[in-house]
């Protein structure tokens, strides 16, 4: 019963490395593309409406998320932030330049 225990937390341990890994070079440049996003100037947005409370009473409702990166805020290149996220992810560089992937909104 001891082995069997022991190998049950063997394979659980392999599994938990192994999805640490490297990713597909295609799935490290598509999610990439966010970080790169960010360091080329930060995101947000505003939210604002009117809603009722319980008892009918009228509510203004306000948001604002706001995104910046310690990349845009270093003045990073968004190019070289795309390139070394990708190598981190996959070990391999981009299959095509930052400013040619689909997708790309700079």
């Amino acid at each position: 019963m001891r082995a069997g225990a022991i190998l049950l937390s063997l394979l659980s341990l392999a599994a938990a490395v192994s999805a640490c890994g490297p990713v597909p070079v295609a799935q490290a440049e598509a999610s990439c593309l966010r970080d790169a996003e960010l360091a080329s100037r930060p995101r947000g947005d505003a939210r604002i409406g009117i809603g009722t409370d319980g008892d009918g009473n009228l509510r203004s409702i306000g948001q604002i998320n706001v995104a910046i990166s310690s990349d845009y805020m270093a003045g990073r290149d968004p190019s070289e932030v795309f390139n070394r996220c990708v190598v981190r992810r996959s070990g391999q560089f981009p299959t095509r330049a930052l400013y040619d992937q689909p997708g790309w909104r700079g």
